[in-house]
């Protein structure tokens, strides 16, 4: 056994366990507390098996579960950046690349740039895999914002517009859950917890 290998391994094991001190903007359903970011990844996970059959393309799921259960990963160090913060996505990723530099330097050199990888991939948008993981980072938080009646919407005034242009990378990997967002956007429109705008 090579026991460096091995510390090296369990050290990120447990530096990853801070993910679940990151807390999102979105809300858990029934109006709980705020979701962290390891709920977030474990519930697109699940739901990444559970509806693979609405991919558009043929993906490989273990990758596709791999990519969305590590891909917040870097937020421990790079903080959560609410999709609709125009100010903080402007430094979003020159944080988050710092934040990868960090963490994936704890793992062996292999391991690093495997997992480095998984995480660019999913940054890079291009293969189907990444398509589909990001149709789950976009329609997990719209869920709960439907089950929570758009408060969280409401809440910051969001218009339609913002959900709508993440839906349309939802769009890239699976057109039916697309289609779907759409249905739950015009549906809180209607409502008054969406601006139209």
């Amino acid at each position: 056994m090579d026991r460096e290998r091995l510390l090296r391994q369990l050290a990120f094991a447990l530096e990853i366990d801070k993910e679940k001190n990151v807390l999102r903007q979105t809300h858990l359903s029934e109006h709980g507390r705020h979701e962290n970011d390891a709920e977030h990844a474990w519930h697109m996970t699940v739901m990444a098996y559970l509806l693979r059959e609405y991919a558009d393309e043929p993906i490989d799921i273990a990758r596709t579960m791999i990519m969305t259960a590590t891909h917040d990963l870097v937020e421990i160090y790079a903080g959560d950046t609410y999709a609709y913060d125009a100010e903080g996505q402007k430094t979003a990723r020159e944080r988050e690349v710092a934040a990868a530099d960090k963490l994936f330097s704890l793992l062996p050199d292999d391991q690093a740039a495997e997992m480095r990888g998984i995480w660019e991939e999913f940054e890079a948008n291009e293969t189907p895999e990444a398509h589909f993981a990001r149709a789950m980072d976009n329609v997990q938080p719209m869920m709960l914002n439907d089950s929570n009646d758009g408060a969280d919407w409401k809440r910051r005034g969001v218009s339609r517009s913002g959900p709508a242009s993440r839906n349309a990378l939802t769009r890239m990997g699976s057109s039916e859950l697309a289609d779907y967002v759409d249905e739950i956007l015009d549906k809180h429109v209607e409502r008054g917890n969406l601006r139209p705008a």
